[in-house]
């Protein structure tokens, strides 16, 4: 269960804090660029970050699985593992919907020069990855102090 638990929480790191870098720091200071040069930033930035996501969706899914079934399954889950699972599955929904539709958009307007459809899938991608991060910092928050909070 220790290999499941480590994978877990390094790729929960990894996706909630790419997220956190991305909204936090890399949006206001990308606001500076002119509209085509931030559209292609973004294109390239999310190019590498959503490859890690692909990888973390699948892993985190599998390895939660496994720790609940090794736990004693659906039956035996406390609230706080249930939040948690119905949060992670939520997010990776959005994320699936980012990459399949806004982000699929933004790389063709970029590759096309349309800025203007660029800057609408841009717009599109930062709502979602907002709520989305927003759900990983509820998760992590559940994670790290919901047994305190939560009934069992």
């Amino acid at each position: 269960m220790g290999i499941a638990f480590g994978l877990h929480i390094l790729f929960a790191a990894l996706w909630v804090g790419g997220m956190f870098f991305g909204f936090v720091c890399l949006r206001p200071a990308a606001a500076a660029l002119d509209a085509a040069t931030r559209t292609q930033l973004w294109a390239a930035t999310l190019s590498r970050f959503f490859p890690i996501v692909l990888l973390a969706v699948p892993v985190m899914l599998a390895s939660g699985l496994y720790m609940n079934s090794v736990e004693g399954g659906m039956a035996a889950m406390d609230l706080r593992i249930k939040l948690m699972m119905i949060i992670g599955v939520l997010m990776m929904l959005a994320f699936l919907h980012v990459f399949f539709a806004p982000f699929q958009k933004l790389k063709r307007a970029v590759a096309a020069n349309n800025t203007a459809q660029a800057v609408k899938s841009v717009a599109q991608i930062r709502l979602l990855v907002g709520i989305n991060l927003s759900l990983g910092i509820l998760v992590v928050l559940i994670a790290s102090a919901g047994k305190y909070y939560l009934p069992g």
